[in-house]
């Protein structure tokens, strides 16, 4: 079972989320919307008619998101099947949340690495 298939997305904390999207907006062209993200699309290498996307993503410094973790970023890994990664993970000994979130937006789960980095595993919808 393959497990991550790539970067869903990058989260990182801010003091001032607004200001410092219009800095990545001015000087690197990052066209982020008015809920403070931006999509990159791109194309799936094996079957170029999917498409797929890269989060990009600023919280506030004091989000409760990225908890237990003390890190200021998260990064969000593509799964195929979140449920059977999560269960593989918990087998190896990974502390792996017992939350789960499934939405329109897919399904999501989580995980700490060693270091005590939060990771966000991603099943995007079909």
């Amino acid at each position: 079972m393959k497990r991550a298939t790539g970067i869903g997305g990058i989260f990182f904390k801010a003091s001032d989320p607004g200001k410092l999207q219009e800095w990545y907006a001015k000087h690197l062209d990052v066209p982020v919307d008015g809920d403070g993200y931006v999509c990159f699309s791109w194309r799936v290498k094996d079957d170029p008619e999917r498409v797929g996307m890269t989060v990009w993503s600023l919280f506030p410094r004091d989000t409760k998101y990225f908890d237990p973790s003390e890190q200021p970023f998260m990064i969000n890994y593509r799964v195929d099947d979140l449920h059977k990664v999560l269960a593989a993970l918990r087998e190896e000994g990974v502390t792996v949340d017992d939350k789960v979130d499934e939405s329109e937006y897919g399904k999501f789960g989580w995980i700490m690495d060693p270091e005590g980095n939060r990771i966000e595993l991603w099943e995007p919808p079909e």
